[in-house]
């Protein structure tokens, strides 16, 4: 059976799941998400690579990180997953940036910090509680060996993500973004695809799901979230809100309250 719960507090949105079907789109977010199989094979690509997560497996991914995920077998999964915004990560961290130079590590103590900080914000426990144990978490994870100063984006990247942003209430216009950057339209393409990971069309598909997601989260005002970013109708805007998030933009609406 699948099953996607998601929880918010003290700004940090958790995710606690069971799948053996589903599989997720290539996707990324712009958060950092750190999580723990419970059960099973956790398997992704990640930036091109093959990573299996087993039981008690640490899952490390920096923002705008390229991946897909599935169970490994009919045996299905268990997981749990934090996103943590990176303007909150610096600030807990004293303004330093974190950079994950591995994907999969096999830390009790730091699986440990992550179950707690997701059963609190699944359980609606005092937010005071859940800030004290993100604190925890994220000192955890600086006294790692998993993290290194963040590396500079590619500045032809940035600016084109930039534009991107700009018009999430729009189709993309590929011609138009390629021209601001001095490419033919196949040339960006190609450039685009080999820095990211992922095409222009999903990237910025990706994105108007994930700015759709901050505005429910803010405003529970699910058809403005469809007029706002671009999307067709609401069936549009859940199909492809599922494919990255398990369940629709509506469900996630619900579950919010």
């Amino acid at each position: 059976m699948e099953q996607f719960n998601y929880k918010k507090s003290a700004e940090i949105l958790a995710l606690s799941a069971s799948m053996t079907d589903f599989t997720y789109k290539k996707h990324c977010h712009e958060e950092y998400a750190v999580g723990v199989t419970l059960r099973g094979i956790q398997q992704y690509t990640l930036d091109g690579s093959f990573q299996a997560s087993h039981r008690n497996g640490v899952m490390l991914f920096n923002p705008e990180q390229i991946h897909d995920g599935s169970s490994y077998d009919r045996a299905g999964i268990d997981y749990v997953m934090l996103y943590i915004k990176p303007h909150l990560m610096a600030e807990l961290l004293g303004q330093q940036e974190l950079h994950f130079t591995t994907p999969i590590v096999y830390d009790r103590e730091l699986a440990h910090c992550i179950c707690n900080l997701s059963h609190a914000v699944q359980s609606g426990a005092d937010e005071s509680l859940s800030s004290e144990l993100l604190i925890r978490l994220a000192n955890r994870l600086s006294h790692t060996e998993i993290q290194t100063p963040r590396r500079i984006n590619n500045a032809f990247v940035n600016k084109a993500k930039e534009m991107m942003y700009c018009s999430l209430d729009q189709v993309l216009k590929l011609d138009d973004l390629a021209r601001e950057l001095n490419l033919s339209k196949y040339q960006f393409i190609r450039e685009f695809k080999a820095h990211t990971g992922t095409s222009p069309y999903q990237f910025f598909l990706n994105c108007k799901v994930e700015h759709a997601k901050q505005f429910i989260e803010k405003n529970r005002d699910i058809y403005s979230a469809v007029a706002d970013y671009g999307f067709t109708d609401l069936t549009h805007l859940n199909r492809h809100f599922k494919s990255v998030f398990g369940i629709t933009a509506y469900e996630y609406m619900l579950q919010l309250g």
